[in-house]
């Protein structure tokens, strides 16, 4: 190339100061961190907003769907479990053993209505008054063909796994991305100009 053309190239070059680069990238970086900090914060918030609701038998459902979606939507607020995780999933423990609880107290109410209902099924059978070994056997084989036994709850099912996107558009992704894009072309910048200066020599 002519070196008066290269010329011409250097000055216009030497228009955009190549620090103004470094400064936005700087600029946008530490705003980028910032946005990751709060994104974090915000997800730690909602995430003691679940386990309030869980201990205290609040609009559990609400504060998941919340902290589900914040997570899904930014960055840097991964909750899912693997080898070292940021923290254990999320567990509707006080949810849990109160369906626990709730399915105990249904068996033992129901056994107790069979237990009334073979007494009188098998005193008709066998009314005979005093000790009855037939009327004896009768209920006891009533209330094992009849006995309400606890259904096994999951615990599994009151587990969550939440995973953040890699990047998202929101104040951190994207000041994070303008931050990276500046300092490329900081980098290009003086790399051009430094090959221009070098082909006038």
């Amino acid at each position: 190339m002519h070196k008066r053309k290269l010329h011409h190239w250097y000055k216009k070059l030497r228009i955009v100061n190549a620090w103004y680069f470094l400064a936005a990238a700087v600029f946008f970086l530490v705003l980028g961190t910032s946005g990751l900090r709060q994104n974090y914060r915000t997800m730690d918030r909602l995430r003691q907003a679940v386990i309030t609701a869980d201990q205290r038998g609040g609009d559990m459902e609400k504060a998941l769907n919340e902290l589900r979606s914040f997570i899904f939507a930014h960055m840097n607020t991964d909750l899912s479990s693997g080898p070292t995780p940021i923290k254990p999933p999320v567990q509707l423990k006080g949810h849990y053993e109160r369906l626990l609880a709730a399915e105990k107290e249904r068996v033992k109410q129901t056994n107790v209505a069979v237990a009334a209902q073979a007494e009188t099924v098998c005193r008709e059978q066998f009314p005979q008054q005093g000790p009855n070994v037939a009327r004896i056997t009768c209920v006891q084989n009533y209330i094992a063909a009849n006995a309400a036994k606890e259904r096994a709850i999951p615990s599994e099912l009151y587990k969550f796994d939440f995973k953040s996107p890699a990047w998202s558009p929101d104040r951190a992704g994207i000041s994070l991305a303008i931050g990276a894009v500046s300092l490329v072309l900081f980098v290009l910048r003086l790399a051009t100009e430094r090959w221009l200066a070098g082909r006038l020599k």
